[in-house]
């Protein structure tokens, strides 16, 4: 018999990774059935419908949280994305879960993100329930819908269930790491989940340093004592640590949870974690200092773009399924689609199409 080089490498995988991590052969498949390729797994083939998207191309415009600054370092959504594929697969490759599982996962985490960061989320979010109470935006759903409904003109990508849950479950907001029941089904999409974290808190505060908002000095001293004062050395504790303490729970059972093995940090290093990202919600994020004061007027621009086009439907592009105008939580949801997608610099044009004028927005120093 001639096995597909799919089919031999799906036997591969079964021979090398740890029975709790995910098989290509063993997916639940998709929304809509479709007949396998021959040379990539339903998981491969994920992660490069995912690359290959427009929203995919459009995160290397969009903030991750310093808006158009003129020095060339510092993150964008894109690089965030792949900052946390490359630690999503470390762990998962010393752990024997399923890489390209964890790699599409991490690739479209953030695909549903909006223009100005963590703002922009914020004023969809404010704005979406100011049209249609009781709604709301979060960048995780709106993920989810991108690669489901609004990439290739309504069609979405048809991805896996399995990706598709790491997806829409990897975000945690400001809440502290837990090893709590709820998030992805999959050991892939926890390690997503926490490797999200792990890369925000460590090149954000590098981009703060960058951006002169804050020194190492300021740093919380009981969380660096724990993980380093330096970036890689933070990011080595952080990953290290997560190896080296969810490895036991795959290996004994009396280690692992009620659901079988679990991805975690020691305490000292979760406790260290939580802090840094503490501080990063108060010292860093939304906060009216030089660097960060432009979010407001960007957060402002997204709203008033938002009610413009809620006002005038017929400017929502050729790319737009047919939306019934008389349903305002359908034209809200769509609208919210339109939006979202923008990426920083088309927001800011769009804006002055529409009002004559650009949003107010400082410049960081190079």
């Amino acid at each position: 018999m001639t096995y597909s080089i799919r089919e031999q490498y799906e036997q591969l995988e079964c021979s090398i990774l740890s029975p709790f991590a995910v098989k290509a052969r063993d997916s639940k498949g998709r929304l809509r059935p479709e007949p396998k390729d021959p040379i990539r797994t339903d998981f491969q083939r994920d992660r490069d419908r995912i690359i290959h998207s427009k929203a995919f191309r459009r995160l290397k415009h969009k903030t991750q949280v310093f808006i158009d600054p003129e020095e060339d370092h510092y993150r964008t959504r894109l690089t965030h994305t792949l900052e946390v594929a490359q630690i999503a697969r470390t762990i998962a490759r010393a752990l024997r879960l399923n890489e390209d599982l964890t790699e599409a996962i991490a690739l479209g985490h953030d695909l549903g993100h909006a223009p100005f960061g963590h703002a922009g989320e914020a004023a969809l979010d404010e704005v979406m329930r100011e049209f249609v109470p009781g709604s709301g935006f979060r960048h995780s759903e709106q993920s989810l819908r991108v690669v489901d409904v609004i990439e290739k003109q309504g069609e979405g990508l048809n991805l896996t269930y399995e990706v598709r849950d790491g997806i829409l479950h990897h975000s945690k907001g400001n809440a502290d790491l837990s090893l709590d029941t709820r998030g992805p089904s999959t050991l892939e999409g926890r390690v997503v989940k926490i490797a999200d974290r792990v890369a925000y808190i460590n090149h954000d505060i590098d981009d703060a340093i960058r951006a002169g908002i804050i020194t190492e000095d300021d740093l919380p001293q009981d969380a660096v004592s724990v993980v380093g004062k330096v970036l890689s050395k933070r990011i080595g504790a952080m990953v290290e640590d997560i190896i080296e303490h969810s490895l036991p729970t795959f290996l004994d059972p009396e280690c692992a949870g009620p659901r079988g093995p679990s991805i975690r940090m020691s305490e000292p290093v979760k406790r260290a974690t939580n802090q840094l990202k503490d501080f990063l919600f108060a010292v860093v994020y939304g906060r009216d200092v030089r660097g960060v004061a432009e979010l407001k007027q960007a957060s402002e621009c997204l709203k008033e773009l938002f009610r413009y086009y809620m006002e005038h439907p017929e400017e929502l592009g050729d790319g737009a399924w047919h939306v019934d105008t008389r349903n305002q939580a359908e034209l809200a949801r769509r609208v919210c689609d339109f939006v979202s997608g923008m990426t920083d610099r088309y927001a800011q044009r769009d804006y002055e199409r529409k009002f004559g004028r650009l949003p107010t927005r400082s410049h960081l120093p190079s």
